[in-house]
C-alpha cells in the first residue's frame, strides 16, 4: 500500500494494534514515506480535533473506555439469542462500544429491558469490545444465606449457621446446584414459601466442607455479627446514584493524577500528582496534589446509604473477600478512580519546602480524571530504571517527580521520628478453589512508603484546615503509653542488655533509638514485640489528644471515605467549612460525633478481630496437613498455661503448653512475663528462639498445637522423674524477683 491511509483505516489499525500505535508505527504499516509523512501527520491532526483519537507523548490511543465496573441495560436478543447491553454512563464522543453479556449457571434470568450492574473485560478479536459478567440486577437485593445444606427426596433445606437464625430455607430440586449432603453453601431467597410452608432459596455457591478454607471468611463474618447484606432500600439509593458533573466543581481533570494501589486492589478510592514548585521563595520545593473520591456527594446525612455506612463503620477485607462499607455501585463504581473515567473528588495542593515542611495547602471540590491505574511493583520497577509499557512514557514527567516529592517528606519525617517498628506483614495467597497456595510476607517497596507519606500529609493538612476553621471533626487519636507498660517495656530492654531513657517526658525518638540498639541482635523481635505491647490502641475522638505514634500533634483520617465512616465525617466537615453544597456536616452530625466516635472505633476493632481469626484459620488449614514437621519460631507470649510461639515460615502463632515443657513445676511471672522451671532453672522468655514440632492443627478454631524441640541458645531441661520434688513455687517466685532486682542494678553499671 502507498499515499496515505483514509481515516477508518487508521482507527482499524489502532484498535487492532494498541502496543503500536505511535505515528511512526502507523507510518510503517501502511508504507507511507517521504513528503506523504506531512499528509500522514494532518490526519492523525484532525482524528485528535475530531475526538477519534486521544494523543499521549507519542502514541495515539482511543480514548472512549469504560469503566471496570458500569450499570448496563440490557438488549433484547440478536437473531443468534446472544445478550448485549447498553452502558448507561458513556463519556466517549464516539459510538458507545458493544458489550455481549455473559451469563454463569447460577445467575438468575436476565432478560432485554433489564438494568444490571457489570464487572466488564475488554477483548479483542471480537465482534463486540466487552464481556459483562452480573454483579446484580439493579433494583433487586436477593437476600443472602449461608448454612449447611441437608439433601431429602425432594431437593433439600439449608440450615443457617448465622447466630440467633432458626428458620431453615426450602430449595427444590433444581435449585441445588449439584450440592451435597452436609456441605456449607451460600444460597439466595428464591420466591414465597414452599409446600412445607418454608421459604424457598437457591444455592448460588458450593463452599464444600464448614471446616474448609473457602468457608472461613463466611463463618468469622457471621461469628462477629459484621453486616454483609445490603437492605433494599440501600440498594435502591445507590442504584439511584448518577455521575457527578462539573457544576459547582474545580476542573481538574487536565491535572495529571494517577492511582497506585496493590495489584489485588478492590477499589481505587485516591490519586496522587506531583512536580516541582516553581516559586523561587521555596527554591528545591515540591507541590503535592493528593485527590479522594468525593462520598460525600452520593452518601448524604441522613439517607439511608448513611444509616448502613455508619452501621457497618468500615469495609472489612479477607484474603478471599471484601465486607463493603457502601454497595459495589458506588465502592466499585462511582466512588472508584477509574482510569480515564470523570470522577467526582475532594483534593488537597500541598507546597512542601525542600527539607518536607508543610508550607501552605488548599482544598478544591473538583472533577478529575486518573491518567493510569498503575501498581506498586511496576511504579517501583519504573524508579529503578525497569519500566514496563505501562510507565514507559510516565517516568520522566509523573513518577519520578512523585519520588522526588517523596524524597522532601523522607527528611521530614526523619525529623519527625515516628515510632520505627519492624513488624512485617503477612500476605495469604489462595487458589481459584479458595485453599492457600502460599503465605507470604508482603514486600514493603519505597512506592508503599510513598503514598503512605503523602497520605499522611493529606490527613494533617485537613486536621490542621479543620481545627482552623473551628469545625468540629473526627480526629484519629493514639495517645502515649502507659507509664507502668513503658517501665515493663524498661524491664525487657535492660534484661536485654539495652537502654531506655528514664525520667523524662516519653518521645516516640526514644524508642526509636531503643529499637535500633536491638537491630541485628537476638532480641531484635522481642524488643519490637515489646515495644508493639506497650502502645495504646488508636480511636476516634472529637476531641484531640494527638497522634503519638506518627509523632503528630494533629491528624484526622481523610483519605479513604469509600472504606471508613470517620473519613466520610471530615470529607463533610470539609464541605460544611468551605461552604461547597448542603451535602455538609449538619448540626445534628456534630452533637452526636463523639457517639458516633465511640461506634467506628467498636466497627474497627470489630473488623480487625475477625481478619486476624480468618488469618489464623487460614494457616491452621494450611499447615494441616504438615502435622508432626518441626519449624522454628520464636517465643512471642507467655501465659500460665504456657507459651505461644510464633513461627517463622508463616508467622502463625501456635501454643506450647505447659506439659509439654517436662514434668517439672514452671513458675509464671507476669510482671517480667516468664516461665522458670523449678528443678532445672530453666527461664523461657518472649523472644526465644525455639524449635517446635507440631502436633495439632484445627481450621475450624484457627488452633495450633506444638510441641518444644529445643532452644537455639539454651540446653533443653532433663525430664524429672515422677514423684521428684523441687523448690517450692514460693521460693522460685522469690529467686525470680531477685534475678530481676540484679539485672537492673548490672545495667544501671553498665556505663
Amino acid at each position: 500500500m502507498s499515499g496515505v491511509p483514509s481515516k477508518a483505516q487508521i482507527l482499524e489499525f489502532i484498535a487492532a494494534n494498541p502496543g503500536a500505535s505511535s505515528k511512526r508505527d502507523i507510518a510503517k504499516a501502511f508504507h507511507v514515506k517521504g513528503a506523504a509523512r506531512i499528509d500522514l501527520k494532518r490526519v492523525l491532526k484532525e482524528l485528535e480535533e475530531e475526538g477519534h483519537l486521544e494523543k499521549k507523548r507519542k502514541t495515539y490511543r482511543d480514548p472512549d473506555k469504560l469503566p471496570p465496573v458500569a450499570v448496563m441495560q440490557v438488549l433484547p436478543p440478536d437473531d443468534l439469542g446472544d445478550l448485549f447491553c447498553k452502558p448507561l454512563e458513556w463519556h466517549g464522543e464516539g459510538p458507545e462500544p458493544r458489550v455481549l453479556f455473559s451469563a454463569r449457571a447460577t445467575d438468575p434470568a436476565i432478560g432485554g429491558g433489564d438494568r444490571i450492574l457489570a464487572r466488564l473485560q475488554e477483548v479483542q478479536g471480537e465482534d463486540h469490545q466487552y464481556v459483562a459478567r452480573l454483579i446484580r440486577r439493579i433494583g433487586t437485593n436477593p437476600r443472602r444465606i449461608l448454612g449447611v445444606f441437608r439433601k431429602g427426596a425432594e431437593g433439600g433445606r439449608i440450615l443457617p449457621i448465622s447466630k440467633g437464625a432458626d428458620k431453615e430455607w426450602q430449595v427444590r430440586p433444581g435449585d441445588t446446584h449439584g450440592a451435597r449432603d452436609g456441605e456449607l453453601v451460600e444460597a439466595e431467597q428464591a420466591g414465597p414459601k414452599g409446600r412445607m410452608g418454608l421459604p424457598r432459596a437457591r444455592i448460588t455457591d458450593r463452599l464444600g466442607d464448614p471446616g474448609a478454607p473457602k468457608a472461613v471468611s463466611l463463618i468469622a463474618i457471621h461469628e462477629h455479627g459484621i453486616p454483609d447484606a445490603f437492605p433494599d432500600a440501600v440498594i435502591e439509593e445507590a442504584d439511584r446514584c448518577k455521575p457527578a458533573g462539573l457544576a459547582g466543581r474545580t476542573d481538574l481533570r487536565d491535572l495529571p493524577l494517577i492511582t497506585i494501589d496493590p495489584a489485588d486492589a478492590r477499589d481505587r478510592d485516591d490519586a496522587v500528582h506531583a512536580h516541582a514548585d516553581d516559586d523561587p521563595k521555596n527554591p528545591g520545593g515540591h507541590v503535592i496534589w493528593v485527590a479522594i473520591a468525593d462520598v460525600a456527594h452520593y452518601v448524604r446525612p441522613g439517607s439511608a446509604l448513611d444509616r448502613e455506612a455508619k452501621r457497618r463503620g468500615n469495609s472489612t477485607y479477607f484474603p478471599d473477600r471484601v465486607v463493603p462499607m457502601l454497595p459495589d455501585r458506588l465502592s466499585g463504581d462511582l466512588c472508584s478512580l477509574h482510569e480515564e473515567v470523570p470522577r467526582a473528588c475532594i483534593a488537597v495542593r500541598m507546597t512542601v519546602s525542600e527539607d518536607g515542611t508543610l508550607r501552605d495547602h488548599a482544598f478544591f471540590r473538583g472533577l478529575m480524571r486518573s491518567r493510569a491505574s498503575l501498581e506498586y511493583a511496576e511504579v517501583q520497577a519504573a524508579q529503578d530504571g525497569a519500566p514496563s509499557e505501562r510507565t514507559a512514557e510516565r517516568v520522566a514527567d509523573i513518577i519520578a517527580p512523585l519520588y522526588a516529592a517523596y524524597g522532601a517528606l523522607r527528611r521530614a519525617r526523619e525529623n519527625r521520628q515516628p515510632l520505627d517498628l519492624d513488624l512485617p506483614e503477612r500476605r495469604i495467597e489462595l487458589t481459584e478453589d479458595g485453599r492457600v497456595a502460599a503465605v507470604a510476607f508482603k514486600d514493603r517497596l519505597d512506592a508503599h512508603r510513598m503514598i503512605e507519606e503523602f497520605m499522611v500529609l493529606a490527613n494533617v493538612a485537613a486536621a490542621r484546615t479543620l481545627a482552623a476553621k473551628r469545625t468540629p471533626l473526627l480526629y484519629r487519636v493514639h495517645e502515649e503509653p502507659a507509664p507502668e507498660k513503658i517501665e515493663a517495656l524498661r524491664e525487657t530492654a535492660e534484661a536485654s542488655g539495652f537502654t531506655l531513657a528514664k525520667g523524662q517526658v516519653l518521645q516516640t525518638s526514644q524508642l526509636n533509638r531503643l529499637l535500633r540498639q536491638a537491630e541485628g541482635t537476638e532480641h531484635d523481635e522481642l524488643i519490637n514485640m515489646s515495644t508493639l505491647r506497650s502502645m495504646t490502641q488508636a480511636y476516634y475522638s472529637p476531641e484531640n489528644f494527638g497522634h503519638f505514634g506518627l509523632a503528630l500533634k494533629q491528624y484526622a483520617h481523610f483519605t479513604s471515605p469509600i472504606r471508613r465512616y470517620s473519613d466520610l465525617v471530615v470529607h463533610r466537615a470539609l464541605i460544611a467549612a468551605h461552604g461547597w453544597g448542603n451535602d455538609g456536616l449538619k448540626p445534628e452530625e456534630i452533637e452526636r460525633l463523639d457517639e458516633t466516635a465511640k461506634h467506628i472505633s467498636e466497627t474497627e476493632r470489630r473488623s480487625m478481630a475477625a481478619e486476624r481469626d480468618t488469618t489464623d484459620r487460614y494457616l491452621a488449614a494450611f499447615l494441616s496437613d504438615r502435622v508432626g514437621a518441626t519449624f522454628t519460631g520464636r517465643i512471642s507470649g507467655i501465659a500460665r498455661f504456657g507459651a505461644f510461639v510464633k513461627l517463622d515460615e508463616t508467622g502463625a502463632d501456635g501454643l506450647l503448653p505447659i506439659r509439654s515443657l517436662g514434668s517439672e513445676y514452671f513458675h509464671h511471672d507476669a510482671e517480667a512475663q516468664t516461665l522458670m522451671g523449678a528443678e532445672s532453672g530453666l527461664v523461657i522468655a518472649i523472644g526465644d528462639k525455639v524449635e517446635v514440632r507440631l502436633a495439632e492443627a484445627v481450621p475450624v478454631t484457627g488452633g495450633l498445637t506444638l510441641e518444644l524441640v529445643g532452644f537455639e541458645n539454651k540446653e533443653m531441661p532433663k525430664r524429672a522423674a515422677r514423684g521428684r520434688s523441687g523448690p517450692s513455687p514460693k521460693r522460685m517466685a522469690g529467686k525470680s524477683a531477685k534475678k530481676r532486682v540484679k539485672l537492673r542494678k548490672k545495667a544501671a553499671r553498665r556505663p
